[in-house]
């Protein structure tokens, strides 16, 4: 048990002697993420006989 502790002791020593040796700090540039997004959409419709006739007679309203 007496030598747990001192290896717990030793253990929390360092670790407060590294404790502050680490720095943050912001960027001198922004961060720039570029994102190639290929996006492709295909649309698929059927008329019905009636409303494909409609459209035909009335070309110009379409």
């Amino acid at each position: 048990m007496r030598n747990r502790a001192s290896v717990m002791v030793a253990l929390a020593t360092t670790m407060a002697a590294l404790g502050g040796c680490v720095t943050v700090s912001a960027p001198d540039k922004p961060i720039v993420i570029n994102l190639n997004i290929n996006i492709k959409q295909e649309v698929v419709y059927r008329l019905d006989g009636k409303a494909k006739e409609v459209i035909d007679e009335n070309a110009e309203i379409f």
